[in-house]
């Protein structure tokens, strides 16, 4: 028998979270299904609301949601999420068929109480980039790497994105996933987050319509 060293077996590549179970869930616009994953690196629960067929192939009506707890639980007025979801949920339920990734990743992936403290900053003049930055995070600490295996476990590979972020965009593709149709959603703009929305156009490239005419008391 050779003494010579036989090459390591590559070890297979853990998944990045684990499907868990699934429960119908009623909402005021359709019965949707909802998923539970668990992500192993930060024991995080991401969830995806499905409707309808959406593994037959054709390209889904989806969206990427970073968790916002207070523009989705709180009703802040603050930034746009909240309405995101909200009409999200109601684009799928009128086309009848159409997948949401629920990412917690609170405020662009700093955590509830950094958002807080980025909050406190823009009340002091700072923008919503210029806050994350004061406090020593990125402007955007997104990672979607979770969405990949979340839309396998359905085997989706073609999206029609609902987003005006092109970086969620590109990065799906990065992911090999085809993403055939953006569609915009733009909604809630007011007077509390005309200045958050005209930032996110400006220096995170954002695609957004012209500002409108609004009073700039709110959030900077």
């Amino acid at each position: 028998m050779s003494n010579q060293a036989q090459p390591a077996t590559p070890a297979a590549t853990e998944p990045l979270l684990d499907y868990v179970t699934s429960c119908a869930l009623p909402t005021p616009w359709a019965q949707f299904t909802l998923h539970a994953f668990v992500e192993h690196s930060t024991g995080k629960e991401h969830l995806v609301m499905a409707l309808g067929d959406i593994g037959n192939g054709e390209p889904v009506l989806a969206r990427v949601h970073s968790e916002c707890l207070t523009g989705d639980v709180l009703f802040s007025q603050r930034c746009d999420c909240g309405a995101q979801l909200e009409g999200a949920l109601k684009r799928i339920a009128a086309e009848g068929r159409g997948a949401l990734l629920y990412l917690r990743q609170e405020g662009r992936g700093i955590g509830l109480v950094n958002k807080i403290r980025a909050y406190r900053l823009q009340e002091a003049g700072a923008d919503t980039v210029e806050a994350n930055l004061q406090l020593g995070f990125h402007a955007d600490a997104r990672n979607y790497e979770l969405c990949r295996p979340m839309l396998e476990q359905f085997g989706i590979k073609q999206v029609k994105l609902m987003t005006n972020n092109p970086r969620k965009i590109d990065a799906l593709t990065r992911l090999g996933i085809d993403v055939t149709e953006r569609v915009p959603l733009l909604v809630n703009r007011n007077a509390f987050n005309n200045s958050y929305l005209n930032t996110k156009q400006a220096k995170l490239g954002h695609m957004m319509t012209p500002a409108e005419t609004v009073a700039e008391d709110g959030e900077l």
